[in-house]
């Protein structure tokens, strides 16, 4: 449960995030950190997150200093191997820059209990978070609660009995003749990319001559 709550902003970004894995609706106080969310949310290695988790006591600082999140991950699915927690700070780097002797102390605090946990702490910046992913996620979370059809989505992944891979022109042309067609199977595609029925490289930008793949195929 967040330390603290977040006041409306009329100068900035605030609102509501709701995901899948942030254990109820997260408050944000800045867009950057709503995007970093929405990461979050689409990363498989990402087992929940909360914000505003813990106040740590800061020499000097009246009111401590609370971190913006608290992530936590699963184990990896070939290792075992489970990352440790990680407590962020979701900030532009300008904004740090120019606050450096302001931060640096809450910072070395948050270091201290991180290690004391065995957590990491980390500063998260837009060079981070907005990437092509980011990008990718804006335009697929809107297929994510998309339902096609458990028959459409056989036919779909029956198209890489002969492929190790096609790009989603190639697979398109595999499952719809037609033009109309075409504008059907598309939303079909993106739901199975975006729910991980089919790989794409979400780092790189998604279109039409993007790589699709079976999963287990890429995992090989």
């Amino acid at each position: 449960m967040p330390v603290r709550k977040i006041p409306k902003n009329y100068l900035g970004v605030t609102g509501r995030f709701s995901g899948h894995k942030n254990r109820a609706a997260s408050d944000f106080e800045s867009l950057l950190e709503k995007e970093y969310m929405l990461l979050l949310d689409f990363d498989p290695s990402v087992r929940d997150y909360e914000v505003q988790p813990i106040k740590i006591p800061v020499p000097g600082v009246r009111n401590g200093y609370i971190p913006d999140i608290l992530v936590r991950f699963n184990p990896h699915p070939t290792t075992h191997i489970t990352r440790r927690p990680l407590l962020a700070e979701v900030k532009l780097s300008h904004h740090l820059y120019v606050n450096e002797e302001k931060y640096r102390p809450k910072f070395l605090a948050a270091e201290q209990l991180a290690h004391e946990r065995n957590w990491e702490f980390r500063c998260i910046t837009e060079q981070d978070i907005r990437t092509p992913k980011l990008a990718n996620l804006k335009f697929l979370r809107e297929y994510r609660n998309f339902q096609p059809s458990s028959e459409d989505l056989s036919s779909l992944l029956k198209a890489f009995r002969f492929h190790d891979d096609m790009t989603v022109d190639q697979l398109l042309k595999e499952v719809a003749p037609t033009a109309d067609e075409r504008l059907f199977w598309l939303p079909v595609i993106w739901h199975a990319v975006i729910c991980g029925q089919i790989h794409s490289n979400l780092d790189l930008p998604l279109n039409n001559l993007s790589i699709l793949s079976m999963p287990e195929i890429h995992n090989e």
